[in-house]
């Protein structure tokens, strides 16, 4: 369910194409550096309906996280964060859309993770449309918000002499969508 659909989308389903987009996440380590992220295995769509509302959902799958770093990759598939085995996928189902502007909006939704669902509210933007080489339709979006990991049952924490925590609490999030009409 939702409400004003940033009238740049035309009305359809369009489907995220995994190659042309990316889910990265951006998290502060030891309190000095910022450690990104991403996951490679993701899919998506966002539905448009005559009437102007918007659906939009997407699943990420745990086990295909990636921080340049094996090791930090494992302990985060592990139950001290995500519990890949036990909950493999992270979900995201919205709940309203509102037009914020132009060509940007705010997309608000049940996300969930480790086996927490809560809402939340990114915000989006509409890069534009293009038609593919193949002759598909396609648009563009960026979507960026950021929660508090602890909300979602990842409270895997160490503290440094200094005080500083080895994980920050708050993680980014930064979403570009290319996304083909179905």
């Amino acid at each position: 369910m939702s409400t004003s659909a940033p009238t740049q989308v035309p009305a359809g389903t369009w489907n995220v194409d995994s190659a042309h987009s990316s889910v990265e996440f951006r998290v502060r380590h030891m309190g000095i550096a910022t450690v990104k992220g991403s996951f490679n295995e993701f899919a998506g769509s966002l539905t448009v309906a005559a009437d102007g509302t918007v659906a939009a959902n997407g699943t990420v799958e745990v086990a295909s996280i990636f921080t340049n770093m094996s090791q930090r990759d494992d302990h985060l598939k592990s139950p001290d964060f995500f519990d890949a085995p036990q909950f493999p996928q992270i979900g995201f189902t919205s709940t309203g859309v509102q037009s914020t502007g132009e060509d940007t909006f705010t997309v608000t939704g049940d996300l969930t993770i480790h086996g927490v669902t809560r809402s939340v509210t990114f915000e989006a933007a509409f890069e534009g449309q293009e038609v593919g080489a193949q002759g598909e339709d396609r648009v563009g979006l960026s979507v960026a918000g950021q929660i508090n990991r602890r909300d979602f049952g990842l409270n895997w924490t160490a503290a440094l002499g200094s005080g500083n925590a080895v994980v920050a609490d708050n993680v980014r999030i930064l979403l570009e969508l290319s996304a083909v009409k179905a």
